[in-house]
């Protein structure tokens, strides 16, 4: 059965709210101004909405002078869902941060947990900035789930309270350099879902390399000969657990 494709023509709005046939949805003050003096939409106009639960409808734009509200037409695709992959990440600087965040939900991330090593420069997150870049991401690349967004935790925390069946992909820039998909396609049978592990720019410190070692299903991976900054490091480590375990291996 052939799935239905994104229609990336037209513009795609996340609407929190249930999306059923015949139903009006208010639009706040953002998203009117988005559809009226950003892309100069106006009555009668159509676009696609999501809100991550019920699939991609096509709704239509009401309103006087400006849009104000939505009428829920019909579904265009149902929804699907993401693959059990977790991004872990020491947090970055503001615009590296946001771009990151991006391109994990780009690479299909189902949830982003920031965690605070002993490195890590940035200790303060901005949670409602994080979800609104998972938003954003998913609205422009045709994505229907919405990641989570988790709260930053304590390294040490995280490992203790994680599954003990999900593999940990550590991302280690000590590690030897090896084919890296290689090693990953000895984990095909890892079915409890997948951790991917990005430290900070300083790398981890040895006692914190050393209890991530000691973790019941981890694979030490090495993303290549050159150092990588955690931004790139984000999508070359998703790229490769998606060619490998994820939803490109097919």
């Amino acid at each position: 059965m052939t799935m239905p494709q994104p229609d990336f023509r037209e513009p795609r709005l996340f609407i929190d709210a249930d999306l059923v046939p015949g139903e009006t949805v208010a639009l706040d003050h953002g998203q009117s101004n988005y559809l009226g003096n950003v892309l100069r939409l106006s009555a009668g106009s159509t676009i696609l909405v999501f809100n991550g639960r019920d699939g991609e409808w096509r709704a239509a734009i009401a309103g006087r002078k400006r849009p104000e509200n939505l009428t829920i037409v019909a579904q265009t695709r149902p929804q699907d869902r993401l693959g059990d992959l977790t991004y872990v990440f020491a947090p970055l600087k503001h615009a590296r941060l946001d771009y990151m965040v991006q391109k994990a939900v780009e690479m299909g991330a189902s949830s982003l947990q920031p965690v605070l090593t002993r490195f890590t420069q940035v200790t303060r997150v901005n949670g409602e900035r994080m979800r609104a870049n998972v938003i954003e991401a998913a609205e422009q690349c045709g994505i229907l789930s919405i990641a989570d967004v988790a709260e930053p935790m304590p390294l040490d925390r995280y490992l203790a309270q994680r599954a003990p069946q999900r593999l940990l992909v550590f991302c280690d820039e000590a590690a030897d350099v090896e084919n890296p998909l290689r090693a990953l396609q000895s984990h095909r049978a890892a079915e409890g879902g997948v951790d991917i592990l990005i430290g900070p720019e300083g790398g981890f410190a040895e006692e914190e390399r050393a209890i991530l070692l000691r973790q019941p299903l981890i694979l030490r991976l090495s993303l290549g000969p050159r150092i990588l900054r955690a931004d790139t490091a984000a999508v070359a480590a998703l790229g490769l657990v998606q060619a490998s375990l994820g939803d490109w291996s097919g």
